[in-house]
Parts: structure tokens; sequence; C-alpha cells
């Protein structure tokens, strides 16, 4: 049986498969809408490699200030998710093709698979968390659960972020804009025309409550 890179009883033991994947490459919600991850103040254990060159960047995420120590060859996914425990950030491809893992970037959506967390310092970075309320969905999050825009979820918190990210730039999108928008970002199930109706219902939204993310 192939072992699950998820398994809690695996970790602590060294790497994940997936950790390592990430760690070695050339750069290294329904569940997903809802997604909510609240990271303590440590991060999660990620194994360095002897030898292995470390830098500090101090990242500005979610509006908190994260100061780390980390590769030069780490991506901007990796260190969210194995770091900083911020999971809602989605690993698919690893190479700029699907959109799972995209993310704001000083308010504009970004791969952060193709992005290394060295070069994000300085930079206003928001995750699908960071579009919470507490526990309350923000007005995308809410339009795709209104909208029934997602089946198996997994591309969700990708395509919410585009969403958001279009409407930082352009709070009132036509279709055809929002189809541009979210083009970008895969989705096997083929949930498209309830996406696109989640961007148009989400701009409403957004109107509502004074444009508020």
């Amino acid at each position: 049986m192939p072992e699950d890179p998820d398994d809690p009883t695996k970790q602590g033991t060294g790497f994940t498969r997936r950790g390592f994947i990430a760690t070695i490459g050339t750069g290294a919600v329904a569940a997903a809408t809802v997604a909510h991850a609240t990271p303590g103040d440590a991060a999660p254990a990620a194994e360095i490699p002897e030898g292995a060159e470390l830098v500090r960047v101090t990242l500005n995420i979610n509006g908190r200030s994260h100061r780390l120590l980390v590769e030069p060859r780490w991506s901007l996914l990796f260190v969210l998710r194995e770091r900083l425990g911020l999971t809602a950030t989605k690993l698919g491809c690893e190479r700029g093709e699907c959109g799972t893992c995209t993310v704001l970037v000083d308010d504009k959506p970004r791969y952060s698979c193709m992005m290394l967390a060295v070069e994000s310092e300085g930079k206003t970075i928001v995750t699908l968390e960071g579009l919470m309320r507490g526990e309350d969905l923000g007005p995308v999050q809410r339009a795709f659960w209104e909208e029934d825009a997602f089946q198996c979820g997994y591309c969700t918190p990708g395509q919410i972020m585009a969403v958001e990210g279009l409407l930082r730039a352009n709070p009132s999108p036509t279709l055809d804009e929002v189809r541009t928008g979210v083009s970008g970002n895969l989705c096997r199930c083929g949930a498209y025309a309830h996406i696109f109706k989640a961007g148009l219902r989400a701009a409403e939204l957004k109107k509502q409550e004074g444009g508020r993310s």
C-alpha cells in the first residue's frame, strides 16, 4: 500500500513524501471553502539536510510577520504548508500549470509553487486563511458556497484566490472577465459554470459590504 504523505504516524520521523519532493524540486471549499487553519507560534517540524545553507527572511502573511530560516531553494508553497502550517494552500502540479496553489502577492494572484520564499520578502502575501473573518467566511468564500462552485474541492482554494485577486483589481467584472480571471486554474471536476457564477456573486457580495475582502 502506498505511504500516505499526510499520515500523522509518519510525522516527526524525517521527510514526508510531499516534503521531500517539495524540498528537492527546482523551486524547491465545501471543505476547501471553509478551511481555516490557525497556525501556532511554533512551525511544524521539517528536517533540514546537514550542511544546507539557510537564509533568514521575514514574510508578511495574512497581516502577520513571520521570521524564518529557509533554504534559498524552498518555494513559497513549501514554506506556507510545511513551515507555517497554512495548509489551505494546496499542493498540485508544482510546475505552474494547475493553479491549485494560488495565493495573492501584493493583491495579485501568483502560483506559490513557482515563487521562492526568499523572493517573497517585503511583499504582502494573502492565503485562503487570510480571507476568513474569525470563523466566518469572506464574501468570495461565501459566494462559492452559495453557488455550489466545487465538487471534490481540491482546486477550490486556488479558484477562490484567483477570484479574490480579480475583484481587487476589477470590482465589477463581466462574465468573460471572470472566465479570464480564473483561466489559470484547472478544475478536474468541470465545475466551471458554477465557478463563473460564484465570481459574479462574489462581486455582488463585496459591493454590499463596501468592497471588503
